[in-house]
């Protein structure tokens, strides 16, 4: 398994920015595709984007629609997520996650190590 611990969350106001990091360590970093999720109070965790082993290829849940941008630094073992034009919608617990595969991946059975959460809440 890979260990993860995200940082970056906090209180931002609608229109506003946040960048979210995940800093990996265990198991080869590169080798493995990694996303975030996100869960909000009450609802079913939701899958937010994803980047392939490389970073040649991204994936995002259909509301993100361009506001987020999803990258990683294999050098340094960490992957990020740039979220703008937020809005209090996306108010939630932002997980990162390792997958168990090399391709980019929405469905969260294929992830096996997850971080402890970052809480982002965007006001009105």
């Amino acid at each position: 398994q890979v260990q993860l611990v995200e940082s970056g969350g906090g209180l931002v106001q609608a229109g506003g920015s946040l960048r979210l990091s995940c800093a990996a360590s265990g198991r080869t970093f590169s080798s493995n595709a990694m996303g975030w999720f996100r869960q909000a109070p009450g609802k079913e965790r939701e899958f937010v984007a994803a980047i392939n082993w490389s970073g040649s290829s991204t994936y995002y849940g259909d509301f993100v629609k361009g506001r987020f941008t999803i990258s990683r630094d294999n050098a340094k073992n960490t992957v990020s997520l740039q979220m703008n034009s937020l809005e209090p919608e996306d108010t939630a617990v932002y997980y990162c996650a390792a997958s168990l595969l090399t391709t980019a991946q929405a469905m969260s059975a294929f992830y096996d190590s997850w971080g402890q959460g970052t809480q982002v809440t965007v006001s009105s």
